[in-house]
């Protein structure tokens, strides 16, 4: 069963290549929904959906056609700095909150 993260934002693949690393993994792609056809490119107007894990995917699911997997610091540093990403803190639990 696929699974969903805590939380992804959406971006245009063009918003991708300013990154040196960028090396999209093309054959985890989705088919094309018209053809249900393999697609051998990314347009630079594609939805591709960056994860709290930092992984892109292409769909909102986190474990699912992951193209790009890289979370190292000079990755982490683009999606802040470039791209304004910043995944909100973990949830605490009810548990943890402190006796008013």
């Amino acid at each position: 069963m696929a699974r969903t993260g805590t939380y992804c934002r959406a971006f245009h693949a063009r918003d991708f290549t300013a990154f040196p690393g960028w090396r999209p993994d093309l054959a985890q792609l989705r088919p094309a929904p018209a053809a249900d056809a393999p697609r051998a490119a990314l347009d630079d107007a594609d939805l591709l959906y960056l994860q709290d894990d930092f992984a892109v995917t292409d769909g909102i699911y986190q474990d699912e056609h992951v193209v790009f997997a890289d979370a190292g610091p000079e990755w982490r540093r683009f999606c802040a700095d470039a791209l304004g990403f910043a995944p909100p803190p973990a949830p605490q639990g009810e548990n943890s909150a402190e006796p008013a």
